[in-house]
């Protein structure tokens, strides 16, 4: 069956590990790897598979997984950008409308936008992976979200065997999530985006990013050239060892690791403030970043992370079982980085180290932002 799916026009076979398919490079090693470039042959490939009841893991970019060392039953349906010019992503500049195949990369499609003068996606520049995982996660940085530009989302339902548009409503996109992120019911083949035609980004949110734009206190609702957002965006990123790059061990990750915690209420919010003000000292609670979220209040998991005591390049101590294999990025805490040759139970440990490590100083649990396939957490 995977030999005859192999011939399937679009597909392709390839022998390779989740190490080599995973921006973190951990995993064992699937039964076979099916590459897809069409939404058809994601379709054919996945209806066949599911069909045959064959267990199966679609991977786009491979940005956002933590996958186990026993693997050998699945087969990885990778989807990979489009060969040819009636591949590549459709762009309108006169209505901003732009279609693209899953599979692309999505940086790639990120400066087609911008080159296009159309704005909405341009904070989210430098992100890894492909473009079918940004509705999946509702991917978001620097105070954008996916979900502000999405128009349409073409899935192939595994429970029909039908390949089908949808509205972005019915994925009830949030904080990092869609219902599409835990189930697996259905695989994003396309995305289609309306973006502004002005030239302009979308107002500026994220304060960082603003000063660096020599945005002004007094401006509502700042906006710059989108080219000159992404120039800034890129920027900061690379700072912080966000932008991939083979030869910087701090990008060998899952990006941000952990969402930023939203307590329920008030009261929840200040007994984090007076734990951290026992720990840290009334002054430094006083910088807690804290921001309203619905009923709740939205904190900083990197901020936690620093004031809990994990440092930059942290390590799990060898004392503890550590192997040096695996830690923060030397950059940014939010990151846990494969320091070269790290296994699944590296990040497994360093992961558990952190989150036990705020929950006992702050008591906030803090949550994998990565989906988890063979492997999780302990409690």
């Amino acid at each position: 069956m995977i030999d005859a799916l192999a011939r399937t026009d679009g597909v392709a076979r390839t022998d390779r590990s989740f190490a080599d398919l995973t921006t973190l490079r951990i995993g064992g090693t699937p039964a076979a790897t099916l590459v897809c470039s069409s939404p058809a042959a994601v379709a054919t490939v996945v209806g066949t598979l599911d069909r045959a009841a064959v267990p199966l893991l679609v991977v786009g970019g491979g940005s956002n997984l933590v996958v186990g060392e026993d693997v050998a039953g699945l087969v990885a349906v990778v989807l990979a950008p489009g060969r040819g010019e009636d591949a590549a992503p459709v762009v309108d500049t006169t209505t901003g409308t732009v279609t693209a195949f899953a599979g692309e990369v999505w940086d790639d499609l990120v400066a087609v936008t911008v080159a296009a003068g159309l704005g909405g996606l341009e904070c989210l520049s430098g992100i890894p992976g492909s473009v079918g995982a940004t509705p999946v996660q509702n991917v978001g940085a620097y105070g954008a979200e996916v979900s502000r530009t999405l128009s349409r989302v073409e899935l192939y339902d595994r429970t029909t065997g039908t390949l089908d548009w949808v509205d972005p409503a019915s994925l009830e996109l949030a904080y990092r999530y869609s219902n599409l992120k835990f189930t697996g019911r259905a695989v994003v083949t396309a995305v289609e985006f309306r973006l502004t035609t002005d030239g302009l980004s979308a107002p500026l949110r994220f304060g960082e990013l603003a000063r660096r734009l020599g945005v002004g206190a007094d401006e509502d609702r700042p906006r710059r050239p989108v080219a000159d957002v992404r120039e800034a965006v890129l920027a900061l990123r690379r700072g912080k060892g966000m932008v991939l790059d083979a030869d910087d061990h701090d990008t060998w990750s899952a990006g941000s690791f952990f969402t930023n915690p939203v307590v329920p209420d008030a009261a929840a919010r200040d007994a984090v403030i007076a734990a951290v003000t026992a720990r840290c000292g009334a002054d430094v609670a006083a910088t807690m970043p804290c921001y309203p979220a619905g009923e709740g209040f939205k904190l900083s998991a990197a901020w936690l992370i620093d004031r809990a005591g994990f440092t930059r390049g942290w390590q799990v101590p060898a004392d503890d079982g550590g192997t040096g294999r695996a830690g923060l990025s030397t950059k940014h805490t939010l990151a846990l980085t494969n320091r070269g040759g790290a296994t699944t139970a590296d990040i497994v440990a360093l992961a558990t180290a952190v989150r036990d490590g705020v929950r006992a100083a702050f008591g906030v649990t803090l949550v994998p932002e990565p989906v988890w396939v063979g492997v999780s957490l302990p409690e």
